[in-house]
């Protein structure tokens, strides 16, 4: 039972004659004569009476095959129909992981640019870790993960969505602002504030003061970044951050950004999916609105650069401050 005989069988019952039908569907009489014929072998019973050549009624099995068509036709135009919406991204879900971080600071905005372009599509976000994340990634639960991935992971393609730093931030009144240079030695004293274990920025920090020589031992840990922020401009201690988080906090005066040697490196914050996998039409549109973010903010950034070389002639700027690295919030 194929599809093009159901609609020359609907044709024949709603058009009532083999000739208005077949200019309904375009083909000819015998055509539409041999498909119901080949219909009512296979269904093993008559589909008209035939008493009058000119008015095809239906016999009991003709009505109950004829419920079903209409059915099964109608089902049929909603799938084309919602397939093609699929492909055109009016419609579908992209199912995107995030760390902390970047859920709070950055997924925001990729989401505002994705919704303006595509109202049409939803997004199914999760949040956790980034070892976490990129399990759920590589395990199909997830299509995208926003994170910033510290090793190489062949069986992931990565694009670059913006570069941010790790900074140590500290209350304006803290005697680390008077220090032209900091070292990881002029923390050995200082209560330090940390996210938890399995949080790939404090990874970088161990992993840092390893090399260093030194052991990263904080006192408070399992802390969100946000708490870290509280706790910090509270006078608890110090902590390190991704420094997108905190330029409005250091725009008003509430925090300052210290740069530590040794720790204060560059990260790379990445779109991410399975690299052997085809992306679906919603998924695809979601990295491509977020790569032309990153353009705009790249070339953002650079401008702001070049105002800040003018600006200050040629001077250093005082530590506790930073030049604006690829980022969306300044």
């Amino acid at each position: 039972m194929e599809f093009q005989q159901l609609e020359m069988f609907a044709a024949i019952v709603e058009e009532g004659t083999i000739q208005r039908a077949s200019e309904r569907v375009f083909r000819t009489g015998p055509a539409l004569s041999i498909a119901l014929k080949k219909l009512e072998e296979e269904v093993g019973s008559p589909l008209f009476i035939r008493s009058h050549r000119s008015n095809f009624q239906l016999t009991p099995a003709g009505s109950l095959l004829y419920s079903y068509t209409t059915r099964i036709l109608n089902l049929r135009g909603e799938a084309l129909s919602d397939l093609h919406d699929l492909a055109k991204c009016k419609t579908g879900i992209v199912r995107i992981g995030a760390n902390e971080s970047t859920s709070l600071y950055l997924l925001p905005k990729l989401t505002h640019a994705f919704q303006e372009q595509h109202p049409g599509l939803k997004i199914e976000a999760t949040f956790d870790n980034s070892e976490t994340i990129v399990t759920a990634l590589k395990d199909g639960r997830l299509d995208l993960a926003l994170v910033a991935l510290s090793t190489d992971e062949p069986s992931l393609s990565k694009h670059l969505i913006m570069r941010d730093e790790i900074v140590l931030i500290a209350n304006p009144s803290h005697r680390l602002n008077q220090l032209r240079q900091v070292h990881i030695s002029d923390l050995a004293d200082e209560v330090l504030i940390a996210e938890g274990a399995r949080s790939s920025l404090q990874e970088e920090v161990t992993q840092a003061f390893k090399q260093s020589g030194a052991t990263f031992d904080p006192r408070v840990t399992n802390v969100t970044i946000e708490a870290i922020k509280r706790m910090v401009a509270e006078r608890v201690g110090i902590g390190f951050v991704p420094s997108m988080c905190i330029h409005d906090e250091e725009r008003r005066g509430e925090l300052t950004i210290i740069k530590v040697q040794g720790v204060s490196r560059q990260r790379e914050l990445q779109l991410v999916h399975r690299r052997h996998e085809s992306l679906s039409p919603a998924a695809h549109a979601f990295l491509k609105v977020s790569l032309r973010s990153a353009r705009a903010w790249a070339k953002d950034s650079i401008l702001e650069t070049e105002h800040h070389r003018t600006t200050d002639n040629g001077s250093s700027r005082p530590s506790g401050t930073t030049v604006p690295v690829n980022r969306p919030y300044c």
